[in-house]
């Protein structure tokens, strides 16, 4: 066994070399059902001097590969489209919360349950509520304007939180704000659509073929041309080449471009690693937080 100065040493070799590391920045746009059709979005790159250099997006079609992802060594920072937590209202109607209850708790719940019964957990909040009030809402959800995490149809957030929470849990992660893991592979909440309409109030994506008009393009073309200016709220400026860019507009189910904006959110955590990556100081570790917001 190494002696004690030995092992001190071990320890700042990797800690340099995790530093001296060019880190990899992901965004992922998540599904709760990925299929060739309906895949995982990986967008992949690097920051250098205030701009993120696209190196290229995956498409995900397993859960299998998914967790490959997670376990893939660090350095790596990414942010990930879907709730990490419930609403605290919600966990307390439903019985989940007691004195002891962290987030951990609630998402080892949650892989002991199915589907239909989570769903039935939600609808049976929402059926005993008035018209406006149905849902329970996390504190950065109402800031954010993305959907309650709890909504379980149009689109299934909840699944998809069931999918993801579970498996970042699984492959050791850092959470911050809501659980330590290890730090060479971060983990942060995104919501591409907050940066999106940063940009443009206009729509710009949608999974059915007839509803994928040129005003879909046209708002997708002008979110591109922003964030390759590095004119808006980020001030991150996009550098991508031409084949990239046109992937980007081409595909009017917007994934691609939603993991991109998904990497830039992660890209402005980095930024601020050592001010907790931009999160509020005072977030509820059970809810968790969007990042940039």
């Amino acid at each position: 066994m190494p002696s004690l100065a030995r092992q001190s040493d071990m320890k700042k070799n990797i800690v340099s070399s995790i530093e001296n590391s060019v880190m990899e920045i992901r965004g992922v746009d998540f599904t709760s059902r990925p299929t060739r059709q309906k895949a995982i979005a990986v967008a992949r790159g690097h920051l250098r001097d205030g701009e993120f250099q696209l190196v290229g997006v995956d498409h995900i079609e397993t859960f299998e590969g998914f967790e490959a992802l997670l376990l893939e060594a660090g350095p790596w920072i990414a942010a990930f489209d879907f709730p990490f937590g419930l609403p605290r209202e919600f966990c307390a109607e439903i019985g989940w919360l007691k004195p002891s209850t962290n987030w951990l708790a609630v998402t080892k719940k949650l892989e002991t349950i199915s589907r239909e019964e989570l769903s039935n957990h939600c609808r049976a909040y929402c059926d005993v509520r008035p018209t406006g009030s149905k849902f329970a809402h996390r504190v950065v959800d109402r800031l954010a304007g993305s959907s309650p995490s709890m909504r379980w149809v149009n689109p299934p957030v909840v699944h998809m939180l069931k999918e993801g929470a579970p498996r970042l849990l699984a492959a050791g992660v850092d959470i911050p704000g809501q659980h330590q893991g290890d730090e060479s592979r971060v983990a942060l909440e995104a919501y591409p659509g907050f940066l999106a309409r940063s940009i443009t109030k206009a729509s710009y994506k949608n999974d059915q073929r007839v509803k994928q008009t040129p005003k879909l393009l046209a708002a997708r073309q002008q979110i591109i041309e922003t964030l390759l200016s590095g004119k808006y709220s980020l001030a991150i400026r996009l550098v991508a080449t031409k084949a990239m860019q046109k992937a980007l507009q081409q595909d009017a189910s917007g994934d691609t471009l939603d993991a991109v904006l998904c990497a830039l959110q992660a890209a402005w955590a980095y930024q601020r690693r050592d001010q907790n990556f931009g999160l509020p100081a005072n977030i509820d570790p059970l809810e968790g937080w969007i990042v940039t917001v």
